[in-house]
């Protein structure tokens, strides 16, 4: 923004600083006027008949006033304006980072030494504001490029079949358009995921009053057909979970926890636990899956775009796109809750989503636990 130049802070203070000062000495030479040379007879003999008399006194005082108020006048700018730089100087290293920042260098942190004030208040807040931006735009940088790879493979791919077709006209062309389609298909997936979960993290929904434990079993009825297929036991407990929020968004939250604990569980007979209730003005979501061990290492880096646990099992055939969690985070934060992942000592993850409770439905329980439903096995 173009503003018009004007004086500076340091200058304002040292200017209020003079006036004060000036200020203060007027009142100090009205109070001894008031209070006594307005006392002092005003004729030849002064008071008590002793000389001086009023005249003298003025005629003494006042040139010796004025030049202290002069030097006070000139010690007032001269203090104000050494006064204010020390004052100013916290700000001017805070206008330095910001205009650092403002480049684009957010690795600088001005790290304000000192007993805590408003300046290094604001000091450590701008440090955290940098840390928080620059944390921030590293991940977008690092999910811009991944999201750049994985959408570019299945371009690749599909410009390698047209080619291979292209070169070879008597191929199987069933085969092509059934490759094309699956390549597609992927690209689709993927390209609604991030979509879905830039909606997630800018969070601009309606939100409802929507119960999480109808949410868990709607999603249970429509990955039933994949939890028989790999002969996955899929069980719902607790009670109700009210929250506020997107239906659509926290379905999809649902979902994408299931067909997780599903897809990333034992290649046969193993179960998944659904889970929901309320504790306190919280209503809580906790889905649980058998499976080989989890490293505690790999936990934290689950909810990360594009980061698939390699290590973990999972079905064949179903490679997803490593964003089920990202999205669930994505979607967790933008109502305000918390998700918690864990690795279970037999195998297997525990992950339990917090969100902020709502109006609770007539009549509805809603502690853990409570009756379940087996889907599958």
């Amino acid at each position: 923004m173009d503003r018009r130049p004007g004086p500076s802070v340091r200058l304002k203070l040292a200017l209020s600083y003079a006036g004060f000062l000036a200020v203060a000495g007027a009142l100090l030479l009205a109070v001894v006027w008031v209070f006594l040379l307005r006392y002092v007879p005003d004729n030849s003999q002064g008071l008590l008949g002793v000389s001086p008399n009023r005249y003298l006194l003025v005629r003494t005082f006042f040139p010796a006033a004025a030049v202290a108020m002069a030097f006070l006048l000139v010690f007032g700018l001269a203090g104000g304006w050494i006064l204010a730089g020390r004052m100013l100087a916290p700000l001017t290293r805070i206008r330095d980072a910001a205009r650092q920042a403002g480049s684009g260098s957010l690795s600088h942190r001005i790290r304000m030494r000192g007993r805590r004030d408003e300046f290094r208040e604001l000091s450590d807040a701008f440090d955290s504001m940098l840390g928080q931006l620059e944390s921030h735009v590293a991940e977008q940088q690092r999910f811009a490029a991944n999201a750049s790879h994985e959408l570019r493979t299945p371009l690749a791919i599909s410009r390698a079949l047209l080619d291979v077709a292209r070169e070879d006209p008597g191929g199987d062309r069933d085969e092509l358009v059934e490759r094309l389609h699956t390549v597609n298909t992927r690209a689709i997936e993927l390209t609604e995921a991030l979509l879905l979960l830039g909606r997630g993290d800018r969070g601009t929904f309606t939100r409802e009053g929507v119960d999480l434990s109808l949410l868990a079993e709607e999603a249970a009825e429509t990955l039933l057909p994949l939890a028989e297929q790999r002969r996955i036991t899929l069980d719902v407990t607790g009670g109700a979970a009210p929250v506020e929020g997107s239906a659509e968004l926290l379905l999809r939250m649902v979902t994408n926890l299931v067909q997780n604990a599903v897809v990333h569980n034992l290649p046969g007979d193993g179960t998944v636990t659904v889970r929901t209730g309320t504790h306190g003005d919280t209503s809580v979501l906790r889905v649980e899956n058998t499976g080989l061990p989890v490293p505690s290492e790999l936990v934290p880096a689950l909810t990360e775009p594009f980061r698939r646990g390699t290590e973990r099992v999972r079905a064949d055939g179903h490679a997803g796109v490593g964003l089920g969690l990202a999205i669930v985070q994505s979607i967790v934060r933008a109502h305000d809750g918390t998700l918690l992942l864990a690795p279970r000592p037999d195998g297997g993850l525990l992950v339990t989503v917090r969100l902020p409770a709502g109006p609770r439905p007539p009549g509805s329980g809603g502690n853990f636990p409570g009756p379940g439903r087996n889907l599958g096995g």
